[in-house]
């Protein structure tokens, strides 16, 4: 676990004051959860994002609020979209020895026999919610597509019991699937050449209808 992340308080609310704070390389944040009273902190950005490239997204921080240090996971954030930055950083306070709901990023181990066969891999779901100990908090979960055939699912329900954690999801929750591969004929291919179109009635008939 890296070194503790310092704090300082923030007092007010104000977009100029939360404005103020950005352009001093503080993430406006909030720290909250267990034995901790919901408190409005900053914590320097570079701070942060070296501590999660070390830790990971999961990982547990230490962060120091008015002096004392606590466990805590990064619950949620809010991010500016254009630039990349965190604007915003919710802290959950956490008991080790207590397990927590985690979202975890799905990482497919393998190449289906579908993919192999021209199968087309799809991933409606990209992260996985676990029950879990902070200390056992995985960096990713892994899901083996190896034997997926064409036309085939893998849903939470396929491997909750092979699955050493426990998961939250259910069991239709949809993690894999190995779609036909799109034929690259077009129904252009199928339609009559022009010289076989059937002539139009009244098309090309003269003036038989005035005689």
């Amino acid at each position: 676990m890296s070194t503790a992340i310092q704090s300082k308080p923030r007092e007010t609310k104000t977009r100029s004051a939360l404005s103020a704070l950005r352009n001093e390389g503080y993430i406006p944040s909030v720290v909250y959860g267990y034995k901790t009273e919901s408190t409005p902190i900053a914590v320097k950005e570079r701070d942060l994002m070296s501590t999660l490239r070390e830790s990971g997204r999961n990982g547990v921080i230490k962060l120091e609020v008015n002096g004392q240090q606590l466990n805590v996971v990064l619950s949620d954030y809010q991010e500016d979209a254009l630039k990349g930055e965190i604007r915003h950083a919710d802290f959950l306070a956490i008991n080790m020895t207590e397990e927590l709901e985690v979202d975890v990023t799905v990482n497919l181990v393998g190449e289906s026999v579908g993919q192999k066969e021209g199968g087309i891999l799809q991933q409606p779901n990209h992260e996985v919610k676990i029950k879990v100990k902070p200390s056992d908090i995985p960096e990713a979960f892994d899901v083996d597509i190896a034997e997926l055939q064409i036309g085939e699912t893998i849903s939470v329900g396929d491997i909750r019991a092979k699955s050493k954690f426990e998961i939250m999801n259910d069991d239709d929750y949809a993690l894999v699937v190995i779609s036909s591969p799109r034929s690259e004929d077009t129904d252009e291919d199928n339609l009559p050449d022009a010289e076989s179109q059937p002539e139009l009635v009244g098309e090309d008939q003269g003036d038989s209808g005035d005689n």
